[in-house]
């Protein structure tokens, strides 16, 4: 296992996601943002849940490219547009539904959340940057 997720003492209560991972490899793979979109780039959703899913999905079929797996992310950066903490159910919906098709850990791997203005067209709702450490 090159990722090793932990909840230390003294830092935020919470289920979601692991605030530390200790990564050990030879290789750090870095993708670019990926939207819930197609390979064609046509959206694959129109809500943040189904977005949030489908870019998960894009950084595992990208993670598995370059031989690793999503036990291999080290960290996530989500772009949402708009956000406000009314929309955090959408996207742990959608990380959830991440979780149960494409094995994603539970929790997840430490993970930030940015509000944006715009992303790269207007249908896009997020966009989710990954790190991934590969022995």
């Amino acid at each position: 296992m090159t990722v090793h997720l932990s909840h230390p003492d003294g830092l935020l209560e919470q289920d979601d996601y692991a605030p530390l991972a200790v990564a050990t490899g030879t290789r750090t793979v870095l993708l670019a943002g990926q939207a819930g979109v197609d390979p064609q780039g046509r959206p694959t959703a129109t809500d943040l849940a189904g977005q949030v899913h489908s870019a998960l999905a894009n950084i595992a079929t990208g993670v598995r490219a370059a031989g690793g797996d999503v036990s291999d992310v080290a960290r996530l950066t989500v772009y949402v547009v708009g956000w406000n903490t009314d929309m955090a159910a959408e996207l742990y919906e959608g990380t959830a539904r991440a979780q149960g098709t494409h094995g994603y850990s539970t929790p997840l791997p430490p993970l930030t959340v940015i509000g944006v203005q715009a992303l790269w067209f207007p249908a896009l709702l997020v966009e989710i940057e990954a790190t991934a450490i590969l022995d």
